[in-house]
């Protein structure tokens, strides 16, 4: 049935919950991981993940299987629902939030981790879910074009703005070349 998400979403809207369950495992992970390092927030990431499977449910779902895949549509609808979440922040002012983090995933969390997140987030929001989609989530520049709405030659420029940028930032981080040549 993992060839066929037609059908699992066709079956899931039916109320089988087996159907469900099967989109929602193979899925919920990395949207979560998308949605969280967009807003920077956990409860954010949940209800993003949440909204994103009931609106797959709804009739009205405008999902088509021949113009791309269930991963990728999936992918943008939480993007969406993230930049929608990110503007309506700016717009009440409520500041934007490092994060949910735990004692426990604090504790674990190395220097350079910190400090790439960090750099991650002050990227331009354009470059930021380019590079998220490319390597976290590990899309192909034709599905983030497609997610992200744009050419794949922006795609492409984005993200390579993207890594000049991180190389640049994190370059103190970076082993100390020899100079004795």
């Amino acid at each position: 049935m993992r060839g066929a998400p037609e059908l699992l979403i066709r079956d899931a809207r039916k109320g089988k919950q087996r159907a469900f369950l099967r989109l929602f495992e193979e899925h919920h992970r990395p949207l979560f991981r998308l949605a969280w390092r967009l807003t920077g927030s956990t409860a954010d990431a949940e209800d993003i993940v949440q909204e994103c499977f009931l609106a797959l449910l709804r009739p009205t779902c405008s999902f088509d299987p021949g113009r791309t895949s269930v991963r990728t549509y999936l992918f943008g609808v939480v993007r969406n629902q993230s930049l929608k979440r990110l503007q309506r922040r700016q717009q009440t002012g409520v500041p934007e939030q490092a994060g949910d983090r735990t004692p426990e995933t604090e504790a674990q969390r190395s220097e350079i981790e910190e400090a790439v997140a960090s750099a991650i987030r002050a990227l331009p929001e354009t470059q930021r879910e380019v590079l998220l989609l490319a390597h976290y989530e590990q899309l192909t520049l034709a599905e983030i074009a497609q997610v992200t709405e744009l050419e794949v030659t922006a795609v492409k420029s984005r993200l390579q703005r993207a890594r000049a940028t991180l190389r640049e930032t994190l370059a103190a981080y970076a082993p100390r070349a020899e100079r004795t040549l």
